[in-house]
């Protein structure tokens, strides 16, 4: 998922977007079903201990995960669940500004506020073992230090705890094992939610334990009601391209904005269409691949603590995101049987490259790979 300092970092003057502001919590858009079975748990009293929130990039799962945590921390003194919260209290500015001693938010850049020099200065590439005893489970960590378990402190300023912990299927083995236990023996009145767009990757024994939330992309009329919400600024056909490759997300349409992705867009067409007709060159492929390296080293540049593998993986996320739609969209166009099911072989294949980036093969070869066989086929 596109991470909440993202969202907010990116040209200010032109998108105003209210999650920026530490004053407010935004209200969530979509989402209804999702909301009416978590409203409907917490008014019964039977509200499960863990959750995970799943679904694609961006749109919106964290900032349930949170506004959730305010209900349960405030009770019913905070708002309906899902309309947003306005930090009236004092309470209320604390969970609006994450700052609340019982919400606990845990990602993979707090690393970098680790007393664990070693942890401090490793790339960002995941939640280890050793930030996940520090900020929640307790217990040794690799610099020898025994830390107490978060998880099981009694309560600060309310009568129940939260520990969110967003892009969870960044949780290496180790980590999620550990999770395990606390997860089956939850301490009194703690809340748990995982949340993550690659659910697949949690172990079989932290679904065991946990209620499974599955979220869907936003419809195009909730999307138009965010875009008013934010003050998005975009029209005409910058406004479709952004619409269209979002697909429901908002994460996506601000990535799309502020990343140059209707560059890339407008400027990989051509090069797909070569491939769709058949014509090949190794230039097709390193033309991806500058284009992911170039945004790897932005990002890096932008946090010297940023692992770049991270950021070539979330590039060709990206990259694989804009390929897959010009694909689906020549099937929509499709009238012939044959000419279909090519395209639905070159939108296997690139799930297959995906899989692949995923598994630490060259990205480069990668992409050849999956070039030189989308022309193939069209020969």
């Amino acid at each position: 998922m596109l991470p909440r300092e993202f969202l907010c970092s990116h040209n200010p003057a032109k998108t105003q977007v209210n999650s920026c502001d530490t004053a407010t919590m935004p209200p969530v858009f979509g989402h209804h079903r999702a909301i009416q079975t978590l409203t409907a748990a917490i008014d019964a009293g039977r509200m499960h201990h863990a959750w995970i929130f799943s679904g694609p990039t961006g749109i919106g799962k964290f900032l349930l995960a949170k506004e959730t945590g305010a209900i349960l921390i405030e009770g019913r003194a905070a708002k309906p669940l899902g309309t947003g919260l306005r930090p009236d209290s004092n309470c209320g500015r604390l969970l609006a500004s994450e700052s609340h001693p019982d919400l606990h938010v845990i990602h993979r850049k707090l690393a970098a506020l680790s007393s664990n020099p070693s942890l401090r200065e490793r790339k960002q590439m995941n939640i280890p073992l050793d930030l996940l005893r520090e900020t929640m489970l307790g217990g040794r960590t690799s610099d020898g230090r025994i830390h107490e378990a978060a998880a099981y402190r009694t309560p600060a300023l309310s009568d129940r705890k939260v520990f969110i912990i967003n892009e969870a299927e960044l949780l290496d083995a180790s980590g999620q094992n550990a999770l395990l236990k606390t997860l089956e023996e939850p301490p009194s009145e703690t809340y748990i939610f995982l949340v993550t767009n690659r659910p697949e990757r949690l172990l079989p024994t932290i679904w065991s334990r946990c209620q499974h939330l599955p979220m869907a992309p936003l419809e195009p009329s909730e999307m138009q009601s965010w875009m008013r919400e934010t003050a998005f600024e975009a029209e005409g056909d910058d406004l479709e391209l952004i619409l269209d490759f979002a697909e429901g997300s908002p994460g996506m349409a601000f990535m799309a904005h502020d990343r140059n992705a209707l560059e890339w867009i407008r400027s990989l067409n051509p090069l797909l269409q070569n491939l769709d007709q058949g014509q090949w060159s190794e230039g097709i492929a390193t033309g991806f691949f500058e284009r992911i390296d170039a945004y790897a080293k932005a990002v890096v540049s932008e946090n010297p603590k940023s692992s770049k593998s991270a950021a070539n993986l979330e590039a060709c996320e990206t990259m694989l995101r804009i390929i897959g739609r010009h694909e689906r969209l020549a099937l929509r166009r499709a009238t012939d049987v044959n000419v279909m099911v090519r395209h639905c072989g070159i939108i296997d294949r690139i799930a297959d490259a995906e899989q692949q980036m995923q598994s630490g093969l060259n990205l480069k070869h990668v992409l050849e790979g999956l070039t030189a066989e989308w022309a193939g086929s069209s020969s």
